[in-house]
């Protein structure tokens, strides 16, 4: 099948010409670091993801991923309506931040209707609001070394905790917001409430429900397995999943 990965993975022998030398040729990269490499240089890093109209949106939408982390302590978060829920912002910033969910709600809102894109090769549409990440790190003040954001979430998979992660250009796109609200209604826990990662021009995967944390950090190494989340440390997925 023909995707647009594929596409841009396999298009990309026309730019190996304009390579300013060998160290920056796809050829020699894996072919996750080529796939990244290409993406951003022909659709551009600032480009927008497709946005829909309301009458657009999907009747229904799956839940993926987990589909309720069942720990006590999320059981009792969730009971009580998230209002004891607290978001940590840190790791290699300024200003570490411990923020609840209606401070998030009280900063500026960015609302968007969107295609989510599941790896399992389904689709569907949907509205999501929240906080661009953007303003949170401005916040938080990220130190000069900081090259990766984590997100630590509250659900775990075969006993082992989820987490992801995306380089600054995703952390500070646009589109890249912490989602509290999913088609005008505050997420439910399927949908990873009380807040989850939105990065639109990425596949399903990379939106980390059920977030507690957001840790800058400068290297992956540390994360996990070191390949910078769960599906890409246990089951081999590519860490940039760009679509």
């Amino acid at each position: 099948m023909i995707t647009r990965r594929n596409l841009l993975v396999t298009g990309g022998a026309t730019l190996l010409a304009g390579c300013d030398s060998l160290s920056d040729s796809p050829v020699l990269m894996s072919a996750d670091e080529a796939h990244h490499f290409l993406q951003r240089s022909i659709v551009g890093r600032a480009a927008l993801a497709r946005e829909f109209r309301a009458d657009q949106r999907s009747p229904r939408f799956r839940v993926n991923g987990t589909a309720n982390p069942n720990t006590p302590s999320y059981s009792a978060m969730a009971a009580n309506r998230f209002v004891d829920w607290r978001l940590a912002v840190d790791g290699l910033v300024a200003r570490p931040l411990s923020l609840s969910l209606a401070n998030l709600r009280s900063l500026p809102q960015r609302a968007q209707i969107t295609r989510h894109d599941c790896v399992e090769g389904w689709s569907a549409i949907g509205k999501w609001q929240g906080p661009r990440l953007e303003t949170l790190l401005q916040l938080a003040g990220l130190r000069p070394e900081a090259r990766y954001i984590v997100l630590h979430c509250g659900d775990s998979i075969a006993g082992q905790p989820y987490y992801e992660s995306i380089d600054l250009v995703d952390a500070f796109h646009p589109q890249t917001i912490l989602a509290w609200a999913m088609n005008d209604a505050p997420l439910t826990v399927g949908h990873g409430a009380p807040v989850r990662l939105r990065v639109e021009r990425q596949l399903g995967y990379k939106q980390a429900k059920y977030v507690m944390r957001v840790e800058a950090v400068a290297t992956l190494d540390g994360i996990g397995k070191g390949k910078g989340g769960f599906w890409e440390d246990y089951n081999g997925y590519e860490w940039y999943a760009g679509i």
